[in-house]
C-alpha cells in the first residue's frame, strides 16, 4: 500500500489512477484510523514489467505533492 496524505487525497488519486487505467484500491475512514489513508496496490503474475512500469508511473504522476518522497 502507498500512503495518502488525507482521506480526500486517497479518494482523488484512486480515482486519477483509474481514469489512467490503472485499477488501485483506496481504504480510509472508516475501515481505518484516522490519518491512515492508503492506495492498496495489487500485482498480478502475469502483468509484463513494461505494464507494471507503467503502473507504477502512474501511480507517482497522479500522486498528491505530500505523498511522494524524494529520492535521494
Amino acid at each position: 500500500s502507498v500512503r495518502a496524505p488525507s482521506a480526500d487525497a486517497a479518494v482523488r488519486w484512486a480515482a486519477d489512477c483509474r481514469a489512467a487505467g490503472v485499477a488501485v484500491g483506496c481504504f480510509r475512514p472508516p475501515s481505518v484510523p484516522d490519518g491512515i489513508s492508503r492506495l492498496r496496490l495489487t500485482a498480478r503474475a502475469d502483468l509484463t514489467e513494461e505494464q507494471i512500469g507503467a503502473a507504477v508511473a502512474t501511480v507517482l504522476s497522479t500522486a498528491p505533492r505530500q505523498a511522494v518522497a524524494p529520492v535521494s
